[in-house]
Parts: structure tokens; sequence; C-alpha cells
């Protein structure tokens, strides 16, 4: 990697954590005028508690723009033709932003769809069919985070055998996402957790 190459990953890095920093789902909210995402079901702000409150158009414009702040920094890294570890960890810090996010006290939401446009943007075959899994297991048993958690433990599993080169950033998503769904864990073992 050059230095120039060096600098711009660092700066895509940074760009990826400001972008993934915005939590879409409250000015969404505060358009439709409907309650902060904050207060319902799991308390994250992300699509799913904005379709509790609003329906499917709020829900869709906050998927739409969860995911494309994940895509943009790292289309942007690899129209700049930086390698495949470079795009990964521009990947990463847009999922952290969304995470733990500079402009609302680090308290951010669970990265499903912003890693879901990261990863359309690195391994697109590979995201495809982790999408797919979600979609089989909402439709089985209709609920959000179980399929969130199947999908994401399937990624790494997926992009082995389709895009190898990407198994590492899949596997460390999948943990941050588990992580972040470990109260959903808890109720899903309880048998109190949401359903659609």
């Amino acid at each position: 990697m050059t230095p120039f190459d060096s600098l711009l990953t660092v700066l895509l890095c940074a760009l990826a954590y400001l972008i993934g920093s915005v939590l879409f789902a409250l000015p969404i909210c505060k358009l439709w005028h409907l309650p902060d995402p904050r207060a319902q079901g799991s308390g994250n702000p992300g699509a799913t508690n904005v379709y509790r409150t609003g329906g499917w158009a709020p829900a869709a414009l906050t998927l739409l723009l969860d995911g494309f702040k994940g895509w943009l920094p790292v289309w942007l890294a690899h129209q700049a033709d930086l390698s495949i570890l470079a795009q990964a960890m521009v990947a990463l810090f847009a999922v952290t932003g969304h995470m733990v996010p500079l402009f609302y006290r680090f308290q951010g939401g669970k990265g499903v769809a912003t890693s879901l446009g990261a990863g359309l943007a690195l391994a697109p075959i590979t995201t495809l069919l982790i999408s797919l899994t979600w979609l089989l297991v909402m439709w089985r048993w209709r609920i959000s985070a179980l399929a969130s958690i199947v999908a994401v433990l399937c990624g790494p599993l997926i992009s082995a055998l389709i895009e190898p080169d990407t198994m590492p950033l899949f596997g460390l998503l999948a943990l941050l996402i588990i992580v972040r769904h470990r109260n959903n864990l808890i109720r899903l073992a309880q048998g109190r957790e949401s359903r659609f």
C-alpha cells in the first residue's frame, strides 16, 4: 500500500464513521411525527422499530438510508482502487459509526442495515445470499432479531465459499452484530421476543 493509499484509507475510514454516526431513524420519525424509535420494542433506532410505529414507508426509507451510509464509503474505496483489506476497514468504520455514533453519545443501533449496504459494495453475491437467508428465516418465524442473528452467523460461511477474501470482514461483522443482539438473544431464549 502506497503512502497515498494509506492516507486515503484513513480519510475514508473517518468519513465512514461520521456518516455511520447519522442515525436516520431519528430524523425520519420526526418527519413522520412518530415517537422516538428508541422507546419502542428493543430500543434500537432502526427500521424494525420505525415499522412498529409508522408502517412500511418510513421503515423502508430508514433501511435505505442506513444501508446507503454503509455502501457509499465502501464504494468510494472501491472506486479509488484500494485493496480489499482497506475496503473492509472502511466498511467496519461505517458499521461502528452506526453502533457507537459520535452524534448520539455513542448510543446507536445494531448495524444490520449498514452492514447490508457495506456488504453490497464489497461482496454483493455474498451479501445477497445473506439477505436471502434473512428473508427465509423472517418468512418462517416472523422474528426480525432471529432472522438477523441467523443471517449474520451464516455470513462467514457463505463468504468463505463465494468471496473468500471478505470472510474476515463478515466474521467481524457477525461478532459485532451478535453482541449488539445480546438482549434479543435473552428474550428469544425466554420466548418473549416480538413477532411481526
